[in-house]
């Protein structure tokens, strides 16, 4: 098969993003499952449904450990590999740490040729050297569908976490990429955008979090997740939830993708979305004049989506500022938290 001929996304078995198995799954395999592991070295671990897990080294030093792969998303083999890393090196970012060493994890068909699987590699070590970061080693298996990701480890001082379960009341909650990427994955996949480097979500999707992570710690944020699978009202009710809160996220200081409303009005919706919305609808009011499109949206799972940050008011501006300095300059404000609770209000 030659280059020109491949096309990877036709190998994802799903409608251009690669679903997660929903939280309501989740939590009724993982209640019956025994992780009452009594260790009191770790620090964030499965109490919150957060990006990554925490372990204390000594007073200065703790390890965060995430893993996280999915299958094509584009169809150019190298763009894949590099955007499978930065999606995963973002977990890191998210819990306020920077990325030391990573590992491999490939699933790949035998009908492909090994050049294709030496391009994703290629792309995947890319963006990890970008990091600053290592790849030193990893695990490859046969699959019907080619799949890659990293299992990533980085460093954070045990006083600057940064998890998802910490927003406080009167916070302001910032985002710092636009939303649309599982749609703009869609498109590509249905052949109605091309899904090269200069592509809107690509370049998206190839943007590390890295850039965001000093600007928190210096803006004392309370708390802060990465935007990914659950689309951004997911993953904001996983932060309600969590830090038992109630939040109101305004949808016209949400920044879109160009071209993301234009494809969701044309049914360009992946599958996940529609999962990501039977899961978390419960837990979010929409407001009346926002329509079944915009829901839609909001609930679109992100690849190598920005991060969520809820920071304190007196903080917020001074923060957006060091981001949009730093080179963050998609960050914007979104909303707010205001109350006890555990919902998310659409306005």
């Amino acid at each position: 098969m030659s280059e020109k001929e491949l096309r990877l996304t036709q190998y994802s078995q799903t409608s251009g993003w690669a679903s997660k198995v929903g939280p309501k799954t989740l939590s009724q395999v993982l209640r019956q499952v025994d992780f009452d592991f009594e260790d009191k070295n770790i620090l964030v671990g499965l109490g919150t449904a957060d990006d990554a897990i925490v372990y204390k080294i000594d007073d200065e030093k703790a390890i965060i450990q995430s893993v996280d792969f999915f299958t094509p998303v584009v169809d150019d083999p190298f763009l894949y590999g590099q955007v499978a890393a930065t999606n995963a090196l973002s977990d890191i970012y998210a819990m306020g740490g920077k990325p030391f060493i990573a590992m491999n994890i490939v699933g790949f068909p035998s009908c492909l040729e090994d050049d294709v699987l030496v391009k994703i590699l290629k792309g995947g070590a890319k963006k990890v050297k970008e990091a600053g970061a290592t790849i030193a080693g990893g695990h490859t298996v046969k699959d019907d569908e080619p799949k890659y990701g990293l299992s990533v480890s980085g460093f954070v001082h045990p006083d600057n976490i940064l998890a998802n379960s910490n927003a406080q009341i009167g916070d302001k909650l910032i985002l710092t990429k636009e939303i649309g990427t599982g749609i703009h994955a869609t498109a590509i996949k249905a052949g109605l955008s091309e899904g090269g480097k200069d592509n809107v979500a690509v370049k998206s999707m190839l943007t590390l979090n890295d850039k965001a992570v000093d600007p928190m710690q210096r803006a004392n944020v309370n708390s802060c997740t990465d935007v990914t699978g659950f689309g951004l009202l997911g993953h904001a009710v996983e932060m309600a939830n969590g830090s038992n809160a109630e939040m109101t996220i305004f949808k016209d200081k949400v920044q879109l993708m160009e071209g993301t409303r234009e494809y969701a009005e044309q049914g360009l919706i992946p599958g996940g979305g529609y999962d990501n919305k039977d899961n978390f609808i419960g837990d979010v009011e929409v407001g009346k004049n926002i329509d079944d499109i915009e829901v839609d949206i909001l609930f679109d799972p992100q690849t190598s989506g920005g991060l969520l940050i809820s920071v304190p008011e007196k903080n917020a501006e001074s923060l957006l500022n060091d981001l949009h300095n730093n080179g963050v300059d998609k960050a914007v404000i979104i909303g707010e938290v205001t109350a006890e609770g555990s919902k998310v209000i659409v306005k």
